[in-house]
């Protein structure tokens, strides 16, 4: 027996049903939104993992192509590993989830979910996100819950509540919010340079509607909820702290931690560690816990002092940024190359340009994208933070940074007719020390200009923190934050634009959920913050987009031909565009809609594979005149190839004023004439003359 609950959302029936599969998970909701299906589940081991100081939450988002009618690709025709969107989308589900999980609680939980069937007009990642909340609420498994998610569009300028996917892919703001019955609590957006007043419009309007759909689930649980396992906690007992401050006192621990050298603050903890290690020797119980006591001790500290002090741990003002340094070209032969420096945040960008057959190949579920011609990749190596772990690629926190410092430029790129080009940026972490996805934007922004790319704006990012008292009105907004605030405080809220607007925004917050006072003021003071950061440093750097793009660059020259003379360019089985690819030494791209690309290094072949396309696309008429080479040679004439698969012939009578009384006489195979057309002979071929060449 299982129950159905529906409402009415955006137009469109949200169906849930209860009971009705995967009844040995902890939580299971069928999800139907429209057509779109999912299924979500939400499973806890009995007992916490041992040896662990965090809590081991996944959230897994699977893409079966089934739901879209596809076979998937490859060898296997099965589905691999996730795509860059199904990190994506469990990075944002996760956001909103973990931090209404209990802070002591180390039981493994996986909340998965599996797209069934896709509905173009009701987005499965949306269906996901509340599936998912349904799923944990409905379960045994402890969850200071519900959290809803809303998702806002915009298109000519009006707001739409869950767009379906064209209008996702094609508006001019791609917003997601969650929210508990009374906060925020997440927020992820890309936008076409949106103004402030107008992306708060939009998170609050967003809340709104989250606010009744956590009311539905409410009532759901109220019915058909589970009640909430015991488990075993893993906080650190008070009398481990009580006897930690008797040897470390407050005032040194404040010393210790608050300094502006990252590796200074190290060695003091290091060493603090050590003493309370010796004088621990005898309680195993407490040093199996000891490090977990020793960072949680900091950061009661920390937070004390910036909330109750205002004093941060490198000694800087709550509105304060770190030390700006910016410079480009450190990359010889790159096509583009820069480093941003934000304290010990450093990040070195450098950009490749290609032609548009490079873009990437996207094989999802969303119809609307097959391939990306701007591809943003972020690398965090072990050495950036002083550790050592070998290499294993990119994990979801770089697929995270890389997408939103992606997300951050695009709304500022040319077109592909006004710059034909596909654009990859990769951005290397020097140094860490906070907030690298913003110091990423800054510095392919100004690697895109470096390269020649004619962006329309400047785009700079930075991060604000948030410490928070008992009470809703206690807390303190810091600028840009390093890693020791964005650890131990409440919130790393992100913001991206230019001087006009807001260009994306990722929020990641570990309390339940943000005021709107909160939520302005970030806003607003990442907007001053990184209007400082453009005027400051990164405009005395480089100021505008150059105005060629670099020496080693490929050049392309883009034209427009007769889509119906696409066939005769590429010929039979690709010999002809094959053949004016070998002779020129380029790469040509041909669009459907007849826009042709044609790439090199070298002008003059560009030239001369743009003049042979034009002569292959030409209307033959009476009086053209063009160059060839003899190709065949008969005894009533000679064949003349004037362009890669277009062929014309002279006859005897038109070689020469005078009579010749053979063709060889006059040509030879392999010579290089000047021809004029004289139109087409009964049997449709071009016929040429040498001999009225000059009277053209």
């Amino acid at each position: 027996m299982y129950k159905t609950y529906t409402m009415e959302l955006a137009g469109r029936t949200l169906k849930v049903d209860i009971g009705r599969v995967g009844k040995q998970a902890n939580g299971c909701a069928f999800m139907q939104y429209g057509d779109t299906t999912v299924l979500s589940t939400a499973t806890a081991s009995e007992k916490p993992r041992d040896g662990i100081d965090f809590f081991p939450c996944s959230v897994e988002y699977e893409e079966k192509f089934y739901s879209v009618g596809k076979i998937p690709g490859g060898f296997n025709k099965r589905e691999g590993k996730a795509s860059e969107n199904a990190v994506l989308t469990s990075r944002v589900i996760d956001r909103p989830m973990r931090p209404l999980f209990p802070k002591d609680y180390r039981n493994d939980v996986t909340l998965n979910n599996m797209v069934m069937a896709v509905d173009p007009a009701c987005r499965p990642e949306l269906v996901a996100m509340l599936g998912t909340s349904i799923a944990t609420c409905i379960s045994d498994i402890p969850f200071d819950g519900p959290v809803a998610m809303t998702q806002v569009g915009m298109v000519n300028g009006e707001f739409i509540v869950n767009p379906g996917q064209a209008d996702w892919d094609n508006g001019d703001l791609k917003l997601t919010v969650a929210s508990t019955a009374t906060k925020v609590i997440m927020i992820e957006a890309g936008a076409n340079i949106i103004p402030e007043a107008k992306m708060i419009e939009a998170i609050y309007m967003a809340d709104s509607i989250n606010k009744k759909i956590v009311e539905f689930i409410n009532g759901i649980v109220a019915e058909v909820g589970k009640p909430k396992h015991a488990y075993e906690s893993c906080a650190i007992p008070e009398e481990l702290f009580n006897a930690m401050k008797e040897i470390v006192p407050p005032a040194e621990m404040e010393t210790a931690v608050f300094t502006d050298e990252k590796q200074v603050r190290e060695e003091n903890i290091r060493n603090i560690t050590a003493r309370l290690e010796e004088a621990f020797a005898d309680k195993e119980d407490w040093l199996a816990i000891l490090g977990e006591a020793i960072y949680q001790y900091e950061k009661k500290t920390v937070r004390k002092m910036i909330l109750k002090d205002h004093k941060r741990p490198d000694g800087r003002q709550i509105t304060e940024i770190r030390p700006l340094a910016a410079e480009v070209d450190l990359i010889p032969r790159v096509h583009g190359s820069s480093m941003f420096t934000r304290g010990q945040t450093q990040i070195c960008d450098v950009v490749t340009l290609a032609p548009l057959s490079e873009a990437q190949k996207v094989d999802g579920l969303d119809p609307n994208i097959t391939q990306k011609r701007y591809i943003h990749h972020y690398n965090f190596p072990a050495y950036s933070v002083g550790e050592t772990k070998v290499s294993r690629g990119p994990g979801r926190r770089e697929i995270g940074h890389g997408a939103l410092a992606e997300r951050a430029l695009i709304p500022v790129l040319p077109s592909e007719e006004e710059f034909p080009y596909a654009i990859r940026a990769v951005s290397e972490t020097f140094e860490s020390n906070g907030s690298t996805s913003m110091a990423s934007t800054c510095a392919s922004c100004m690697s895109l200009m470096a390269a020649g790319v004619p962006i329309k704006a400047m785009v700079a990012g930075i991060s604000c923190g948030l410490v928070t008292g008992d009470t809703d009105d206690d807390f303190v907004l810091l600028t840009d934050i390093q890693g020791l605030e964005d650890f131990f405080g409440d919130m790393d809220f992100k913001v991206t634009g230019t001087t006009e607007g807001i260009t994306a925004i990722q929020m990641d917050i570990k309390i339940h959920g943000l005021t709107r006072e909160i939520v302005e003021g970030a806003i607003a003071r990442c907007r001053e913050a990184r209007l400082f950061i453009m005027d400051n440093c990164m405009k005395p750097a480089i100021s505008e987009p150059r105005p060629t793009v670099n020496k080693y660059a490929p050049k392309i020259i883009s034209m427009q031909i007769d889509p119906e003379k696409i066939g005769e360019v590429v010929g039979q089985r690709g010999k002809t565009i094959n053949e004016i690819i070998a002779r020129c030494d380029v790469k040509i791209d041909i669009t459907d809609d007849g826009n042709v690309s044609i790439c090199g290094t070298d002008q003059d072949n560009m030239d001369k594979a743009k003049k042979m396309i034009e002569i292959i696309t030409t209307e033959f008429e009476q009086g053209q005149v063009f160059t060839g080479t003899v190709v065949s040679i008969k005894e009533f004439g000679a064949f003349i190839e004037f362009a890669p698969g277009k062929e014309g012939m002279v006859h005897i009578s038109k070689i020469a004023k005078e009579r010749i009384n053979h063709v060889e006489d006059v040509l030879t195979l392999g010579d290089t004439v000047t021809v004029v057309c004289l139109g087409k002979d009964r049997m449709g071929r071009i016929s040429f003359s040498m001999k009225d060449v000059a009277q053209q």
